[in-house]
């Protein structure tokens, strides 16, 4: 959002403040009022992300009744809007009163105006946040694809693949580290398929035993072993007709991969201790986070396999990678939680807000889910905190200056196009399609050297 585009209204009688305000906040359109009806009609107008309101307004300029019934006012209008309270010297217990209907901050007089810069500054950078975050929340609530989450280019091009592979009954391969929503994207491509109607069975092949795998798999008929005191109808005989989701199918013991082969070979089963083959008609999605070509190497995966399920590979990128979509998630994640757990919570803090978009997630979104869900227990204070997430402190914000966005990206292109081209300048601004006096002058400009 450009700064000469943000809107601060200041609602303030006294004239001579006024205009100190107005010059000290030269980097906002400032918009003055002094009296609560007024100060409601700006606040239509232009629709201000921060409001300045001095709780002593006419006609009891000596009181607060005024200025609480505005703020009141504001914030059946406006929620999102953030009132930062302006009280007289010595007035904490009416600034924690206004806090408690839901300003967002106090300020007490005498006015520093440095001091206060910061506070409307930090306010307004709360107010982007979330006005960001309830922009991308509206687009993905109007995804086609039901349960899932995706804003950033990356899992709108995966998005994009499920869409397209799930009318067909082709055999799909879900790549991706644990925690990133397998499970999810499979129950999208059964969702989205002509199968919808039809069940969609789900088995973990890492964690169930080896020796009860093939029983689950293909079922068993009685007396086929020891405990095997009636049959049993495997998995894939119970999804007939719908899907079938194998997860962690690179953990599958090898010498149940050859049957599970033959299955998608001939899509008939025997079950254990039985010699009837019996067809069955099912849709196979297969999920894992192996890596199966280094499997394959080592002898703990068949490549006949392989070939088998990757018929189409979707790959699904980890939650670092995802342009935007941590914040995204975390916010669904605190709304659902609020509900659950009965929390009024407002949401993230600034400080919260940034360390979520500047962590990695090594565990992905089942970590941030994780973390969100006990933040929302353990916040006091209405928003939840860096601390609250338990983020290490010396989290690096990620810039949303477009300046600082671009000179990131323009450093990491010269280092990138020099490595590339063997530190040869020339070849490196040809590379980058500029001349070598413009990449001189560009290394200079981020002390860059080959």
């Amino acid at each position: 959002m450009s700064k000469s585009k943000r809107h601060l209204l200041v609602v303030e009688d006294d004239k001579g403040l006024q205009s100190q305000l107005r010059w000290a906040f030269e980097n906002f359109d400032v918009v003055l009022s002094g009296d609560r009806e007024d100060a409601i009609a700006q606040l239509r107008r232009v629709e201000p992300g921060v409001v300045l309101l001095d709780l002593g307004l006419p006609p009891d300029p000596g009181g607060v009744t005024e200025g609480l019934a505005t703020l009141r006012e504001i914030l059946s209008l406006t929620p999102e809007t953030k009132v930062i309270v302006v009280t007289g010297d010595n007035d904490r217990a009416n600034a924690v009163r206004a806090i408690g209907l839901g300003a967002y901050d106090f300020y007490q007089k005498p006015v520093d105006p440095e001091i206060l810069g910061l506070i409307v500054e930090r306010a307004y950078r709360v107010y982007e946040l979330e006005l960001e975050n309830r922009r991308l929340q509206d687009y993905q609530q109007a995804s086609p694809l039901a349960g899932i989450i995706a804003t950033s280019p990356q899992m709108l091009e995966v998005c994009r693949k499920i869409e397209k592979v799930a009318p067909t009954d082709i055999t799909t391969l879900l790549l991706g580290a644990s925690g990133t929503g397998k499970e999810r994207f499979a129950q999208a491509l059964h969702g989205l398929s002509g199968r919808r109607n039809k069940r969609i069975v789900a088995i973990n092949c890492a964690a169930i035993p080896e020796n009860l795998l093939e029983s689950e798999l293909f079922g068993h008929e009685k007396g086929a072993f020891t405990g095997a005191t009636q049959q049993s109808i495997g998995k894939i005989e119970y999804a007939d007709g719908g899907t079938l989701f194998l997860d962690e199918i690179g953990d599958l013991p090898l010498e149940l991969q050859a049957k599970l082969l033959r299955f998608l070979q001939e899509r008939v089963v025997e079950r254990v201790g039985g010699r009837k083959e019996i067809p069955v008609d099912v849709r196979i999605i297969c999920a894992t986070h192996q890596n199966l070509p280094e499997r394959i190497a080592d002898g703990r995966f068949r490549e006949d396999l392989y070939y088998r399920i990757s018929e189409i590979t979707i790959d699904i990128p980890p939650l670092k990678d995802r342009e935007g979509d941590a914040l995204v998630l975390a916010k669904a994640f605190l709304d659902r939680f609020c509900t659950e757990l009965k929390q009024p919570l407002k949401g993230f803090d600034q400080g919260a807000a940034e360390a979520i978009e500047a962590y990695d997630w090594p565990g992905n979104v089942r970590e941030l889910e994780s973390r969100v869900k006990r933040a929302t227990i353990m916040a006091d204070n209405g928003f939840i905190t860096r601390e609250d997430l338990e983020l290490a402190p010396h989290t690096q914000p990620r810039p949303l200056n477009l300046k600082q966005i671009r000179e990131e990206a323009e450093r990491r292109a010269i280092r990138r196009a020099l490595t590339h081209c063997d530190n040869n300048i020339s070849d490196a601004a040809s590379a980058l399609g500029v001349t070598r006096p413009t990449l001189y002058n560009m290394m200079e400009k981020y002390q860059l050297k080959p």
